[in-house]
């Protein structure tokens, strides 16, 4: 007979090791098939993305505002050069995520500037000597991936993005190696408990934390530091349902803090203020080593990680990007598109860069669908009427509205529910500090 604890241990070990395999799940499938508008690409190359997301686009959150460009790493042969172009005064930033999902360097307008750069990419523990003008970028795993995100404002304004694109390179100093890419987990487990195979294997090729080592080794009766033959295929039966057993215990938890908010609240709003502020370890160019942008609490720095990954994956800290969430009305209702609603927005967010509002459908959280093709509204969308004091009133519905005013500013719904993201692109100190408040979504 099992262990009475599996269930339990297994269900933490869900939530511990969710966004690695979510993370390296994604990467797989980008090097195999591309993600979105961006094609596949092996690892060490760029993917540039040359429209804007659309709903072909089936990643969790993807972005209407900017075109993507994604770069998988894995530094296995050794370091990579990476070089960036003068951006003008384009609003970028590429953004650095291990493969437990940390974002540990920026580089970009609000970090680095605009100005051209190189870089050099360095495996965990190197020693070696960069070149002069080189800004060496300390990986914390081997596998990573560089998420870059280019502000653009439609269609005409993709020309100068692309070329923009083709001038940033990564590019192998050793171009001969071969990458070594991500260990294969044994085929021959069950599907239902691949999850935790996937844990087993990924989580030793690519060592957490050193905080975190503890944690992991604690997840041993379960199988997860067995090194070598993978010890799932040979369960006996009730040992394998106790471990399927803490698998949904998990994915349920999991669910729950989603729905529930891992961040600040605001008028049914969850603000993701410090949802990816999880990573306290590893500081490179552009991260903020701040005690106001860390979670050091270890159980709510686990749920945290593993909601952004299901939630947001390769999602900025807050002080890039700020993000809000929303799921219900102001009477606390689920949103759907059987009904017609209004957002007010007096005033408008204050960034520096710019803001957004995007529909997307549950439980996917992918782009939704609609006639006129219109993903998101924010202060770059043209056509919006405004009040006269610069007040924005945005109607969300499945069905177009008939009056000119709100459909010149409507964001089209599914005919399910929905939930819409508020991005504020460099939000300024009211935004970060709660002093400025996002208000309720109000049903009409």
């Amino acid at each position: 007979m099992p262990d009475q604890n599996v269930p339990e241990l297994t269900a933490q070990a869900y939530l511990y090791g969710f966004p690695l395999v979510f993370n390296l799940d994604s990467i797989e499938r980008f090097l195999r098939e591309g993600i979105g508008e961006n094609p596949a690409t092996p690892f060490n190359g760029f993917s540039h993305a040359r429209t804007l997301a659309s709903a072909s686009a089936t990643f969790v959150s993807v972005n209407n505002d900017t075109v993507y460009s994604i770069a998988p790493i894995d530094l296995s042969v050794g370091p990579v050069t990476f070089h960036v172009p003068d951006a003008g005064d384009r609003y970028y930033v590429m953004q650095f995520v291990d493969a437990w999902t940390d974002n540990f360097a920026y580089v970009g307008t609000r970090s680095t500037g605009n100005r051209a750069g190189d870089y050099l990419l360095v495996p965990p523990g190197w020693t070696g000597t960069a070149p002069d003008d080189t800004t060496v970028i300390h990986f914390p795993t081997t596998v990573g991936v560089i998420v870059g995100r280019w502000a653009c404002t439609g269609a005409d304004d993709l020309p100068a993005v692309h070329a923009l694109q083709d001038a940033t390179t990564v590019t192998a100093v050793d171009r001969a190696a071969q990458p070594a890419g991500l260990p294969s987990p044994d085929p021959t487990v069950a599907p239902d408990l691949m999850f935790l195979e996937k844990v087993r294997v990924w989580s030793q090729a690519f060592p957490p934390a050193k905080r975190d080592l503890a944690l992991q080794d604690s997840f041993a009766p379960i199988g997860l530091t067995t090194a070598g033959v993978s010890p799932y295929p040979s369960l006996d039966a009730d040992h394998a349902s106790a471990l399927r057993a803490g698998l949904g215990e998990g994915q349920e938890e999991l669910g729950n803090a989603m729905q529930s908010g891992a961040g600040a609240g605001q008028n049914g709003w969850q603000l993701t203020l410090h949802l990816f502020d999880y990573n306290i370890d590893f500081f490179e160019v552009g991260t903020r080593d701040d005690e106001n942008f860390k979670i050091t609490d270890p159980n709510q720095r686990i749920l945290a990680r593993a909601v952004a990954a299901k939630a947001g994956l390769w999602g900025n800290h807050a002080y890039e990007a700020t993000y809000a969430m929303i799921y219900t009305d102001s009477a606390g209702r689920q949103l759907t598109g059987a009904n017609t609603y209004t957002l007010r927005l007096d005033p408008t967010p204050p960034v520096n860069a710019f803001w957004s509002v995007t529909m997307y459908s549950t439980p996917d959280f992918y782009l939704c669908a609609n006639p006129i093709d219109r993903y998101s509204i924010g202060d770059r969308t043209p056509g919006l009427v405004y009040d006269d004091n610069g007040a924005l009133t945005i109607t969300l519905s499945h069905t177009e509205p008939a009056d000119p005013k709100a459909r010149a500013n409507w964001l089209p719904a599914p005919q399910g529910d929905f939930r819409p993201c508020m991005r504020m692109y460099e939000p300024q100190p009211p935004i970060l500090d709660q002093t400025y408040t996002l208000p309720p979504i109000t049903k009409t």
